[in-house]
């Protein structure tokens, strides 16, 4: 099943996924290194990463819901389109929630502020998953004709194959 979003041949929501996903696993990785290393620069980082990763999370999540409401219904494509898409939202949230906890002293955050980006990280990693699985076993978002020599995507030939 094709994606309904393209830019140059290509589906859009892979391509925007990567900056929500790369900001908030920084944000846990510097909260980390700010653990084990007690510097508070990294607190800092990690909280100006906070906006970036949820801008761009919400600008990457029309495009996905564009694609989820392509899938057939009552298909097992579907229900997890439906929990990847939920996921990310309570991601995204969580995440939110982090920063606002953060504000008053982006170099230290609370025990509540952690707790939000560490397990908004885990269930960041639940979803990609679920992502993977609707791209990679079921298919969602590969053009129908996808093989391993298909001509450019910026060729106006069909990808058929042979």
């Amino acid at each position: 099943m094709e994606s309904r979003t393209k830019l140059l041949g290509h589906a859009v929501h892979p391509m925007l996924v990567m900056f929500p996903l790369g900001a908030l696993a920084m944000v846990v990785v510097f909260d980390l290194v700010r653990y084990f290393s007690g510097n508070p620069f990294w607190s800092e980082l990690a909280f100006w990463l906070i906006p970036a990763g949820v801008l761009s999370g919400l600008i990457a999540a029309p495009f996905g819901a564009f694609d989820w409401f392509s899938i057939p219904s009552g298909t097992r494509a579907s229900m997890i389109g439906f929990l990847h898409g939920v996921a990310n939202v309570v991601v995204l949230a969580l995440f939110a929630m982090s920063g606002w906890l953060r504000w008053t002293d982006p170099t230290s955050p609370t025990s509540g502020a952690l707790a939000c980006s560490f397990v908004g990280g885990g269930l960041a990693l639940v979803s990609g998953w679920l992502g993977g699985e609707l791209v990679e076993r079921l298919g969602v978002g590969v053009d129908t004709g996808a093989h391993v020599d298909a001509p450019s995507s910026l060729t106006s030939k069909s990808p058929i194959r042979s």
